[in-house]
C-alpha cells in the first residue's frame, strides 16, 4: 500500500516531443535541456530515454551534469550558465562538457586553465535578455580573445530569447536581427549559432540554427498563452494522478477547508482527495480549479492544504471513495491548472517535492 498521489512520466510522449522538435528544424541539431532534474522529470530517466537520440543534452550547472554522468550518460553535456569558479574548469573538461562563456571572469578563468585538451566554447551575447553574455560591441573583443586562447577548441555563438512565447510581438525578431548583425561583426558565417528555444523552434523557423535548445516542449508543455498548431501536438510527458479517499454531503451554508473560504450555495457532495502542498499541488490554486474526477471535470473548493484537496462533485453521476483523479497530465493541461494558481506550467512541474511516488511508463 502507498499513499495514492503518484507521478507518472511517459518516456514515449518525450520521445514524440524529441522527434517534432527534429522534424521542425531538420537542419539543426537539437539540444536536450535537462536542467531542474528535467524540469521536475527526472533527469536521469530522461536522458537516459533520450541518449540514444540526441547529440548533446543541457543543464544549468556542474552539478547537474555530474549526476549524468554518474548514471552513465556519455553525450557531451552543454553548462547553460558556464562554471561558478574557476576550479570547475577542469572538472568540467574531463567529464566531455562544454561551456558557455557570458562574462569576462569566465573568460580569464579559462585562459589560466589546466586542462588537458582544449574544449569548445558557446559565447553568449546578449541581444535583448539583459540577464547573461556579452554586449554587441564587445563581441568582436571577446570573439578574439577566446579564438587566441588555447585552451579553446571551437566556438559556438549563442543568444537567448526574452520574448519568443509572444507571437504577436516583434521582440524576438528584433533579437534576431541583432544577432545577425554580430555575425557580421566577426566577419564569419562558418561560426556554429544557437538561438532557438522551445517556442522558437515551434513558431519561429528562421530562428533555427546549427543548434536548437529544446526545453520546455520536451515534457509537452506549450510555451504559449494561446494555440499554435505545433504546441498542440506535444504530449504531457508528466500526469499527476490521485484519488478520492472519502466522500460528504454538506447541507448549504456550510463551508470546506481551512479559513472557510469557500461555502456552499446548496446541499453539495464534498470529495477529499488525497494529495496537497506537500506533493507538489499548488497552495495558490483558487475555488474553481478544474480537476478531473473519472475524466469529468469537477472544481476544487476551499484551501489547498498540506496533504489534502477537496472538490465539489455534486454535478457527477457517482463519486466514490478510490475514484480516479487527474491534477494534470494528458487530459488537463498543467499550463491550465498554472493559471488558477498565479504561476506558470514550468513552475508547476519544476517545483515537484518528493513525496509524490514516481513511475516510468516506456
Amino acid at each position: 500500500m502507498s499513499r495514492p498521489a503518484k507521478i507518472y512520466v511517459d518516456l514515449d510522449a518525450l520521445k514524440a516531443n524529441y522527434k517534432l522538435a527534429q522534424t521542425l528544424a531538420p537542419n539543426s541539431s537539437t539540444i536536450a535541456v535537462v536542467k531542474a532534474d528535467a524540469y521536475g522529470h527526472g533527469s536521469v530517466e530522461i536522458s537516459k530515454a533520450l541518449q540514444s537520440s540526441v547529440e548533446m543534452f543541457a543543464v544549468s550547472c556542474l552539478e547537474e551534469a555530474l549526476t549524468l554522468r554518474q548514471a552513465g550518460i556519455e553525450k557531451p553535456i552543454l553548462l547553460l550558465e558556464g562554471c561558478f569558479s574557476a576550479d570547475e574548469i577542469p572538472i568540467a573538461s574531463e567529464h566531455n562538457c562544454q561551456i558557455v562563456i557570458h562574462n569576462q571572469e569566465q573568460i580569464e578563468a579559462l585562459e589560466n586553465a589546466a586542462i588537458h585538451r582544449p574544449m569548445p566554447v558557446w559565447l553568449k551575447i546578449d541581444t535583448g535578455m539583459h540577464r547573461l553574455g556579452f554586449a554587441p560591441e564587445a563581441l568582436q573583443r571577446v570573439y578574439s580573445q577566446l579564438q587566441r586562447c588555447q585552451q579553446v577548441s571551437n566556438i559556438v555563438l549563442m543568444s537567448h530569447f526574452s520574448h519568443a512565447d509572444d507571437l504577436a510581438s516583434t521582440s524576438a525578431q528584433r533579437q534576431i536581427n541583432m544577432f545577425e548583425q554580430c555575425l557580421d561583426t566577426i566577419h564569419t558565417k562558418d561560426i556554429p549559432i544557437s538561438l532557438a528555444n522551445s517556442a522558437a523552434i515551434l513558431a519561429r523557423p528562421n530562428s533555427h540554427g546549427d543548434w536548437n535548445r529544446a526545453g520546455i516542449m520536451l515534457y509537452g508543455l506549450s510555451p504559449f498563452l494561446e494555440p499554435q498548431k505545433y504546441a498542440d501536438k506535444l504530449q504531457a510527458v508528466m500526469s499527476f494522478e490521485s484519488s478520492i479517499i472519502a466522500v460528504r454531503w454538506i447541507n448549504a451554508g456550510e463551508s470546506v477547508g481551512y479559513g472557510d473560504t469557500w461555502t456552499a450555495k446548496r446541499r453539495s457532495l464534498i470529495a477529499t482527495i488525497a494529495v496537497g502542498y506537500g506533493d507538489g499541488y499548488p497552495r495558490t490554486a483558487k475555488s474553481g480549479t478544474p480537476v478531473l474526477v473519472n475524466h469529468q471535470r469537477v472544481c476544487l473548493v476551499g484551501r489547498v492544504s498540506m496533504d489534502l484537496i477537496s472538490v465539489d462533485v455534486t454535478d457527477l453521476k457517482e463519486a466514490k471513495v478510490g475514484d480516479h483523479v487527474e491534477l494534470w497530465g494528458k487530459n488537463l493541461s498543467a499550463n491550465e491548472v498554472a493559471k488558477w494558481a498565479g504561476t506558470i506550467g514550468y513552475e508547476l512541474v519544476t517545483r515537484m517535492p518528493k513525496r509524490a511516488q514516481r513511475l516510468i511508463k516506456s
